[in-house]
C-alpha cells in the first residue's frame, strides 16, 4: 500500500494588509517551502480597467483567471512543497464579485465570468491547507501607511470594509480542504517567540495530517 501523500501546497488567503507576504515569507522560512506570490505585473489590460472599469473590468478579471489557473496548475503538481500568497479562489469570489456589486461588471460580464470561473475550479486539486488571515479594518490602514505603497494610500476605508466582508462570507463557505484562521491584529510571529511558537503549532498540526 503506498504511503499518504504528504501536505506540500499551502495557501493564504486574507483581505489587503492582513499580513499575508509576511507570513508566506516566514512559513516559507520556516518549513523550507517554495514561495509564490500574487502576480500584479503584465496584464494588458490594467491601464485600460483604470480609464474605464466597467469597459474592461471582464477582460481584466479573465487574465488574471487565466493566469492565476496556470499557477494553481503548477503549485499542485510541484515536487517541493509550495506556499501560494492569494489564491484563484480570491480572484472571482472577492474581486471580481466586488465588481459586479459595485456595477463595474455588467451582469452579462459576470455570467460568463462566473461560468468560467466555476469550469475551472472543478479542474483543480484545492490547496492541502489553506491560512484564512483576518483582523480589523483599523490594524489593515495602519500596516497599509506603514509598508508605503503609493497605490495603496488612497484605498477608501469602505472598500476595505466590502472585501472584509467578502471575504468573511467566502472563507464561512469554504470547504474543499483543510483550514486555519489565524486573526492577525495582535499577533507578532516575526519578533514575539511565544507567538511564533503558537502559530508553528497550529500550522504543524494541520501538516502532519495524512
Amino acid at each position: 500500500m503506498a504511503a499518504p501523500r504528504s501536505r506540500r501546497f499551502i495557501a493564504v488567503a486574507g483581505n489587503i494588509g492582513v499580513g499575508k507576504s509576511t507570513l508566506v515569507n516566514f512559513l516559507a522560512q520556516q518549513y523550507n517551502l517554495t514561495p509564490h506570490f500574487e502576480p500584479n505585473e503584465g496584464n494588458p489590460y490594467l491601464k485600460d480597467f483604470y480609464g474605464d472599469m466597467r469597459r474592461w473590468s471582464f477582460h481584466s478579471q479573465v487574465y488574471f483567471l487565466a493566469k492565476k489557473f496556470r499557477i494553481h496548475q503548477e503549485l499542485t503538481e510541484a515536487e517541493e512543497r509550495v506556499i501560494q500568497d492569494r489564491t484563484i479562489y480570491e480572484d472571482a469570489e472577492i474581486f471580481a464579485e466586488n465588481l459586479f456589486r459595485r456595477r463595474q461588471m455588467s451582469p452579462r460580464d459576470y455570467r460568463t465570468y462566473r461560468d468560467l470561473y466555476e469550469a475551472i475550479v472543478r479542474q483543480l486539486r484545492p490547496p492541502d491547507l489553506m491560512i484564512y488571515l483576518t483582523c480589523s479594518i483599523r490594524t489593515v490602514r495602519k500596516r497599509i501607511k506603514m509598508r508605503g505603497r503609493p497605490e495603496e494610500q488612497a484605498i477608501p476605508i469602505g472598500y476595505l470594509k466590502r472585501l472584509q466582508e467578502l471575504y468573511d462570507a467566502w472563507f464561512a463557505r469554504y470547504d474543499l480542504g483543510e483550514t486555519v484562521v489565524i486573526e492577525t491584529d495582535k499577533l507578532d510571529y516575526i519578533q514575539d517567540m511565544v507567538h511564533r511558537i503558537d502559530l508553528r503549532q497550529r500550522v504543524e498540526k494541520v501538516l502532519r495530517r495524512a
